[in-house]
């Protein structure tokens, strides 16, 4: 019998990439460890601007009304998720990353792209000589979870979509007194791993920052 898949990323990809896990025969844990909000901002003149960066979909999915004006300038997106929620928005995408934002704002500065404007969260990392404005229009609060929920995941796969929930899922396990050597992992990229810390079990890493790749990583550590 397989380990059940622990789902961290917060809604609506939680329940998203826990559908796959369950078409997959899979037994889901659902256990976000964010809830992601918008903030109120107003975009600037387009004009000032070369390219438009996502190193998120939560930036494109967060970012209400007010995106529709950049909708002209081309977007250098993180992943495919973030490509896909960027044209859901109405904006038009010329590169979609295939690794991290690091690696994508290195493709942008390649590009000649040196006035990009920066669609982030309030808690972000991503910086360049590409860009010359970050503009917050989402936050992600941690939730709190009973020790004995984090205990459940004991003997499961957690799925890691980012270092933010690389850190926290960390902190949780730490705090609920959960042996990480119990606790296989798939992240979504080396950084994110990184982030994990050391200790766990096992930890794979998705070949590409996509859900069908991170999937396959899970599957990989699975038995």
């Amino acid at each position: 019998m397989s380990r059940p898949v622990a789902i961290l990323r917060p809604e609506p990809g939680n329940a998203a990439t826990a559908a796959r896990v369950e078409a997959s025969g899979w037994t889901a844990i659902r256990l976000p460890l964010f809830e992601v909000h918008g903030r109120a901002w107003q975009a600037p003149d387009p004009a000032e601007f070369d390219a438009l960066v996502l190193t998120s979909a939560n930036a494109a999915r967060h970012a209400g009304a007010e995106i529709t004006k950049l909708a002209g300038l081309p977007v250098l997106a993180v992943g495919i998720a973030t490509a896909d929620a960027a044209r859901e928005a109405g904006l038009h995408v010329s590169l979609t990353g295939t690794s991290d934002a690091a690696s994508l704002l290195a493709d942008a500065r390649a590009m000649g792209v040196s006035r990009a404007l920066h669609l982030a969260g309030r808690d972000r990392l991503a910086t360049s000589p590409a860009i010359t404005h970050t503009i917050t229009v989402y936050a992600s609060d941690a939730l709190d979870h009973d020790p004995v929920v984090t205990r459940e995941l004991s003997g499961a796969v957690a799925l890691l979509h980012s270092p933010r929930a690389a850190r926290r899922l960390a902190e949780l396990a730490d705090a609920a007194g959960l042996n990480r050597s119990g606790v296989r992992l798939a992240a979504l990229s080396a950084a994110v791993a990184r982030a994990a810390g050391a200790g766990w079990d096992t930890v794979a890493v998705a070949t590409t920052p996509d859900d069908a790749s991170l999937l396959d990583a899970a599957q990989s550590v699975l038995g």
